[in-house]
């Protein structure tokens, strides 16, 4: 994996991002079809970037993933 691969699998996850409000990271790699590995570098690039917010599902079994929204 390299900085073009995980810039691609970034465009991909913020692509799904953007047509909804949030998802879970299961159904960001559904959507997706990245692999665990890609999706997480993907998540930690855009992440770095300040374009996504995290947050845990009540029973905390899940990361859910939103654009970050200016205000």
């Amino acid at each position: 994996m390299n900085n073009e691969t995980i810039g691609t699998a970034a465009g991909l996850v913020w692509n799904a991002l953007a047509e909804a409000e949030a998802l879970g990271t299961k159904q960001i790699k559904k959507i997706t079809k990245l692999k665990d590995k890609e999706l997480y570098a993907a998540l930690g690039w855009l992440a770095r970037e300040g374009k996504v917010n995290f947050a845990e599902t009540e029973d905390g079994k899940e990361l859910l993933v939103s654009l970050f929204q200016d205000k």
